[in-house]
């Protein structure tokens, strides 16, 4: 096989480049047309690639050598930002207000369209056609069901499907990955506290919703504690109060949002049976209903073993065994969960912490940023994931362990 150092390093300064553009100019979820657009003129550029835009949304597929024999393989990375201010002071810093890349898209981006370029330059060392997909609206809006739904995995049908995600917990140059579930369930919770508006020098007169909703709180901590088999991964967050207008009357409701995250679907159904009782009681100890809205959000992300065993396998041939690393599950949410309950596949996670630093900034923080360090890392891999890919790939694997 060719050596991919000097490929990777060529490629390397237009992938910085691009993420440097995507960072500095955040577009949020079904919102990512000058993305999608900066993503789909770098693959029209490339020999062999037939390319679709408007995918899912503002998705944009890409096919390398789509008449090729031999399994497809598929990378997929999403393109969306949060909406949140950037506080790291970078010279390529958002110049959007409110709007950021703090979840390292614009990084899963450009090691996409760098892995693209390399694959590119490979010719007749692909097993298979190569599909390419940049995802929209990962963050809350499912642009995975929205993609899958609109036949990224299909034309030619996908074989195995992999995915990055930068991981503030891991050095550069690691890796993580692990078999069966990996990361978590994410179910909306809306919780509206009704009571009876007053004066707030009355309060005997009617029904205070915030001292309700406060109590509901509080009480509501006991659901994964003291419902939830201890041995099963939960956690249950109220991370949103609204409710009154001044400072001098009572209103006549509060809204509490939140979610709940599960890895099994009978902890999950415990955690909504005991929300619902515990929030409808606590209210009415009070004087006050609660009203509980469970919202059903992305599914529990699984990882097929053999596909994980894979991509741990290659990872140790291409960054050597003590770069890859078996990580916990995760009670973060990721909609690449709706490719995986289609085809085989994992989603990995790429070392993003700075060496020599033992702070973690954790993704969705204002001060989050993808290290242009990763890139070669991210790049690499994908490029290995797919040329070392073959009919009986992961059957081959999944017997050797």
């Amino acid at each position: 096989m060719r050596d991919l150092a000097p490929l990777i390093e060529r490629v390397l300064p237009a992938a910085t480049a691009l993420r440097h553009v995507l960072h500095a100019n955040p577009e949020l979820a079904l919102e990512e047309h000058a993305t999608a657009a900066a993503v789909a003129e770098r693959l029209r550029a490339l020999p062999g690639m037939a390319v679709r835009t408007g995918v899912g949304g503002t998705g944009v597929v890409a096919t390398l050598d789509a008449g090729r024999r031999g399994p497809c393989v598929l990378l997929r990375a999403d393109m969306d930002a949060l909406p949140l201010t950037e506080a790291t002071g970078l010279p390529y810093a958002s110049r959007v207000p409110g709007r950021a890349h703090a979840c390292g898209h614009d990084g899963h981006t450009a090691c996409l369209v760098g892995a693209a370029t390399v694959l590119a330059s490979l010719g007749d060392e692909l097993p298979g056609p190569v599909r390419f997909v940049f995802q929209p609206a990962e963050e809350q809006k499912g642009g995975g069901r929205l993609v899958v739904a609109d036949g990224a995995l299909d034309d030619p049908p996908v074989a195995a499907a992999f995915a990055l995600h930068a991981w503030p917990g891991l050095p550069i140059g690691r890796i993580g990955v692990r078999a069966g579930p990996a990361m978590a369930a994410t179910d909306g919770l809306v919780i509206t506290v009704r009571g009876c508006g007053t004066h707030a020098a009355a309060p005997h007169r009617g029904a205070d919703p915030i001292l309700a909703a406060a109590h509901v709180v509080t009480a509501l901590q006991s659901v994964v504690s003291r419902t939830i088999d201890p041995s099963q991964p939960a956690v249950l967050t109220i991370a949103r109060i609204e409710g009154g207008t001044t400072n001098n009357v009572i209103p006549e409701c509060v809204t509490l949002g939140g979610t709940l995250r599960t890895i099994t679907a009978g902890t999950r159904d415990a955690a909504m049976a005991a929300i619902r009782r515990v929030a409808t009681h606590a209210a009415q100890a009070l004087g006050a209903e609660a009203e509980v809205t469970l919202n059903e959000g992305y599914p529990v992300l699984v990882n097929d073993p053999a596909a994980a065993a894979y991509v741990a396998a290659t990872g140790r041939d291409v960054l050597g065994a003590g770069n890859v690393h078996e990580v916990a599950i995760s009670l973060g949410g990721e909609d690449f969960a709706y490719y995986l309950q289609r085809v085989p596949g994992a989603l990995w996670r790429l070392g993003v912490m700075a060496s020599g630093t033992d702070e973690v900034v954790p993704l969705h923080s204002p001060r989050f940023d993808f290290p242009d360090a990763a890139l070669a890392v991210g790049i690499r891999l994908h490029v290995e994931l797919v040329r070392r890919f073959h009919a009986g790939a992961l059957a081959s694997v999944e017997t050797a362990k």
